[in-house]
């Protein structure tokens, strides 16, 4: 099944990169493995999935431990809690969910104590829901000017979540939204800043996700199924 699902969605990312006139290489698929088991995993890295999105970080290092990283990238994307960037940075080969500069800061330091540059992306709460981790809009600009003077993380990109809605429609709007809030702000040029990265579109929406500019789409449903409550 999780064979079947994984070119399923393949082929529904191709189909509307092709749509939008965009190289289907271009759109990058995290498969989100939260409460998924090991072997689950390890089945749909059979299938030719590369990039496993996960949410929470004891659960994800566990993972990481049994799986390694021979031919996987881990992608944190869920919301990231200050004293846990201790136990993430070095991990983790991209962070989705940076939304302050105090964790912009945090991320840093450890990062310059390993010796590394930890890529990022900026998440934007582009809704303005009470209930959803992100910078404001209107503070991303001055957010990213401050990341810009921060040698141990490398921005590459922004990410939203927009409120659920089971009409994909729904959701087009808040990723036009965040493509064009990118353009914007990209055009001021701040430097060792890159905005090439858009990660948006979950499995009910991601065909409109990237019809809008996605470059990292997060499917786990449609891959592994309906999500087992974890306890």
């Amino acid at each position: 099944m999780i064979t079947d699902n994984l070119q399923e969605v393949k082929n529904r990312i191709e189909e509307a990169a092709l749509k939008s006139g965009r190289a289907p290489e271009s759109v990058r698929l995290v498969a989100v493995t939260k409460t998924v088991p090991v072997e689950k995993i390890r089945q749909a890295k059979e299938a030719g999935a590369v990039i496993f999105g996960e949410n929470r970080v004891q659960e994800a290092l566990e993972k990481i431990d049994r799986l390694g990283n021979d031919g996987i990238h881990w992608h944190f994307i869920g919301h990231l809690q200050k004293n846990k960037v201790k136990h993430v940075v070095g991990r983790f080969d991209l962070i989705h969910s940076v939304d302050s500069v105090d964790l912009a800061r945090m991320i840093h330091t450890k990062s310059v104590e390993q010796g590394r540059v930890t890529p990022v992306l900026i998440q934007v709460n582009i809704s303005g829901e009470a209930s959803k981790s992100g910078v404001a809009p209107e503070a991303l600009e001055a957010l990213l000017q401050a990341a810009s003077e921060l040698k141990g993380i490398r921005v590459e990109g922004l990410m939203t979540i927009p409120p659920f809605d089971p009409d994909p429609e729904k959701s087009r709007s808040f990723f036009s939204a965040l493509r064009q809030l990118r353009d914007k702000i990209a055009k001021s040029g701040i430097e060792g800043i890159s905005l090439d990265e858009l990660s948006m579109g979950m499995s009910h929406d991601f065909t409109v996700a990237i019809e809008e500019g996605a470059t990292l789409v997060r499917v786990g449903t449609a891959i592994f199924g309906e999500r087992i409550s974890a306890k």
